[in-house]
């Protein structure tokens, strides 16, 4: 398993900049933004796409830090009920996609989306109870939704060879392991999930269980190294389900933190143990959205952390055992 970083916090510096300080780090993979929520600060995906001698010097950058790249990130909602910004989360996708299987990246970190909750609605509905009946109708009508576009998403993807990472996160159809799952059944095997435990967390799911769910699916592309604290002072009063601002830290339920900050180092050695029991070998992306700490500091605490809890070497032989 490699240690790896989404570099879109630092996004304000020039490309060789933030290699070149994340190399420093002991970093060995990069995730990179190509379009949506994460931006393109790093990597300009409409210049470099079908151009192979700008792809060449893109990779010749990352490789001279001694760094490879572990996916390309478009996080977006394809599915919106407003057509033109569906539409270019689209392209976004498919274009990072096509750019992924040009360079050899073999995979590609989203959202599911969020449909509308009917035919004429104007804004995405996120569904979280059957009840009253409509809610369960209307969920009803956002798999179809959904179906339809990621079943033709999973061919192109398919047919380049790269596989989808799907960050499961609530306020998007696909929030938790099951509608994981539901999906790639609707779809095919190269959808599967960008394990992100930070969004798990507050919903009470296990994350180690929810690891093993999807291992046993072989249905884990990708994941992310994200911590979430829960402040229970705030959460016996109004729960989880918390609309305020991620800027107003005292009044909230619960923050994104940095790694050890949330939950021990002992914890995070149990998800990085889990991972390999389930056959996971790839890269452990940090992505920092710590508000209590500036992105530099936050990264290197979590690279501080994850350099101990992390495997460097592949499993010997069980000779006790033999």
């Amino acid at each position: 398993m490699k240690l790896g970083v989404l570099t879109v916090p630092l996004g304000d510096q020039p490309i060789d900049d933030a290699l070149a300080y994340l190399s420093e780090l002991g970093v060995e993979a990069v995730e990179f933004g190509t379009g949506g929520y994460p931006g393109s600060d790093h990597l300009d995906r409409s210049g470099l796409l079908d151009d192979p001698e700008a792809q060449g010097a893109f990779l010749d950058t990352v490789a001279e830090y001694d760094l490879e790249i572990s996916a390309l990130a478009t996080h977006n909602n394809p599915l919106h009920p407003d057509e033109s910004r569906a539409a270019e989360a689209d392209r976004e996708l498919r274009e990072t996609v096509d750019l992924a299987a040009q360079m050899g990246v073999d995979t590609v970190t989203c959202f599911s989306g969020l449909p509308a909750g009917g035919p004429n609605d104007e804004v995405p509905n996120w569904i979280t109870a059957p009840w009253p009946t409509e809610h369960r109708e209307a969920h009803e009508y956002q798999w179809t939704v959904a179906e339809n576009y990621w079943s033709e998403l999973a061919d192109l993807a398919d047919r380049q060879g790269v596989d989808i990472a799907i960050e499961m996160h609530p306020n998007m159809l696909v929030y938790e392991p099951h509608g994981l799952l539901e999906l790639r059944e609707r779809t095919n095997e190269r959808l599967g999930a960008n394990f992100d435990p930070s969004h798990l967390y507050w919903q009470g799911i296990d994350v180690t269980e929810a690891i093993r769910l999807l291992g046993d699916h072989d249905a884990i592309h990708h994941a992310h190294a994200k911590d979430t604290k829960i402040y229970e002072s705030q959460a016996r009063e109004k729960g989880v389900l918390d609309t305020t601002s991620y800027t107003e830290e005292a009044d909230r339920s619960w923050l994104f933190r940095s790694i050890g900050y949330g939950h021990s180092e002992s914890h995070w050695k149990d998800i990085v143990s889990t991972l390999r029991m389930v056959g996971y070998e790839g890269a452990l992306s940090i992505e920092h959205e710590d508000s209590l700490t500036s992105a530099t500091e936050g990264l290197e605490k979590a690279v501080d952390v994850l350099s101990r809890a992390l495997f460097t070497t592949e499993p010997g032989d069980a000779y006790w055992a033999a």
